[in-house]
């Protein structure tokens, strides 16, 4: 037998390995940017279920570096993003393959890639452009302990994460700089903001009337309970509701980093100011199913997930198609929503508090006061019909809004409460929920709600005559009890009592028929 010669005899500067990160949903994998220069015919190959945008950074990266003063060789080139069965997406491979290249060509001698991570998508000249998924980059590339480069652009939105070590460049130039032990580049740091900026938020002081539908907003703020408002036009719906987020908490830092991470992945322009503020998403009703819910061949988030920890507001919910509206049922119960592909599978965060608002009827005027209503009760029942039993039954709150008249309108009411007296009290009353529960009341199990909402004899009677009564179903007395307990909370009792149930089954209203 002949013996075996082992040794390697591959030149191994002709190869280089860059670390880099890959998107899928919000969660940044670790991706290996293999660059190989080989003899023969020039050529440049990018193998690794790249889409189609990384497949064209060949030509980007080739611009980059002879623009930016390099040679770029004249050789076979071969880039494997590794594993090859994770997709790859976007222009942010531009920067670790064009580091790759020079690395493997020699044009980068002494320079150290210990612990460093790369995402930047490159312009023709080698400027270094934004990109999207930054943020949660940056938090995968801190739990490696990695530092991580990123394009100047993207500075104040990495800068958020502060146990990472994030540098940032304007050009590829001064990443080579920074290298070879040139030239540092700058760390990102967080822009401080004060926790307390109500930046853009409008205030509850300035709806006139409708103190029914303000308590409504209060008890849904305090507890996390979904609303829908029902009322003629012109009776205040849509202010109501934008004003929702001025009277729930600032988001935590926790919190505030999630719902951030996936408006940037879905390369969302959020306001560094405003970034502990909840989110409200608005979508207008001709929205596609895809616009809500998150879709695409490549599954981008949609507006319940860009709604993720805010407020997600359905103004003209029965101009929504029903297909639409029937596929947010499992994030109202989940607070997630999975979107299914032949190739892949993104689960996204959607808990989200579910705002909505609609006419009585098709004309708007039923119950107004006025003989304007001319809907015959076939028409009305119709009209109600766009929405389903079972996703009515996921709304927490009915809210009746009545018409107001001229007198109210015009009174110049001082003594009515700003958001900020309102989000004092929600803040003490979740206080109270987290301290006995650790969760919002809306987010209690059938299980957890035996123990915190349990109710004596004569109240269980009580509901249990109303529920069949008003034929409930088991998820109506379940939202019952849940609203109860928030009204609670909001009394400061540590027990439910029946007026308190009785305002919470007055919220049920469309339960009755």
């Amino acid at each position: 037998m002949h013996a075996v010669n082992l040794e390697p005899i591959e030149n191994t500067k002709s190869l280089a390995m860059i670390r880099s990160r890959a998107l899928i949903g919000v969660d940044a994998l670790p991706v290996t940017v293999e660059v190989h220069l080989a003899n023969g015919l020039p050529s440049f190959s990018t193998v690794g279920l790249p889409e189609t945008v990384v497949k064209e950074s060949k030509d980007r990266v080739r611009g980059a570096i002879l623009n930016s003063g390099f040679e770029f060789p004249a050789k076979r080139i071969t880039v494997n993003l590794a594993p090859a069965d994770l997709p790859k997406t976007g222009g942010r491979f531009d920067l670790p393959i064009a580091i790759g290249i020079l690395m493997a060509s020699g044009q980068l001698p002494h320079a150290s890639l210990d612990g460093l991570e790369f995402v930047g998508e490159l312009a023709l000249n080698g400027a270094l452009r934004k990109v999207s998924g930054v943020l949660p980059t940056a938090m995968a590339c801190g739990k490696g302990g990695n530092e991580l480069i990123v394009p100047s652009a993207n500075a104040p939105e990495a800068g958020l994460v502060e146990q990472t070590s994030i540098r940032h460049a304007n050009h590829i130039l001064d990443v080579c700089a920074h290298l070879v032990g040139q030239q540092k580049l700058q760390p990102c740091t967080r822009e401080e903001v004060p926790c307390s900026s109500d930046h853009g938020v409008a205030d509850l002081a300035d709806v006139k009337g409708q103190h029914h539908a303000k308590r409504a907003l209060e008890i849904a703020a305090t507890g996390g309970h979904s609303v829908l408002l029902i009322g003629p036009p012109g009776t205040g719906k849509s202010m109501l509701a934008s004003r929702l987020p001025g009277i729930l908490p600032y988001l935590t830092q926790e919190e505030a980093l999630v719902t951030a991470s996936v408006h940037s992945v879905a390369f969302g322009e959020f306001d560094v100011r405003s970034w502990r503020q909840r989110p409200f998403r608005s979508p207008h009703h001709s929205s596609s199913s895809a616009a809500l819910v998150g879709g695409g061949s490549n599954p981008t988030p949609g507006e319940i997930s860009k709604a993720h920890n805010g407020v997600l507001f359905l103004d003209e919910l029965t101009e929504f198609s029903r297909a639409t509206l029937e596929q947010l049922r499992e994030p109202l119960e989940t607070g997630h929503i999975n979107i299914a592909r032949v190739s892949r599978s993104v689960s996204y965060p959607a808990d989200f508090m579910f705002m909505a608002a609609c006419n009585p009827c098709k004309c708007g005027f039923l119950g107004d006061g006025t003989e304007r209503c001319q809907c015959s009760a076939i028409s009305i029942e119709s009209y109600r019909s766009k929405l389903s039993g079972p996703m009515l039954d996921r709304i927490d709150m009915h809210v009746h809004l009545p018409r107001l008249d001229l007198k109210t309108l015009q009174s110049k009411d001082s003594n009515s409460e700003t958001s900020q007296a309102i989000k004092e009290r929600v803040v003490e009353a979740r206080s109270t929920q987290n301290k006995r529960q650790n969760k919002l009341n809306s987010q209690l199990s059938s299980k957890e709600l035996e123990t915190h909402c349990d109710l004596n004899d004569d109240l269980l009677r009580f509901l249990e005559v109303v529920c069949e009564k008003l034929n409930m179903s088991a998820r109506a007395y379940h939202r019952i009890l849940k609203l109860a307990r928030t009204i609670a909370d909001m009394s400061g009792e540590p027990s439910i009592t029946k007026e308190h149930l009785s305002e919470a089954i007055g919220f049920r209203s469309l339960d009755r028929g």
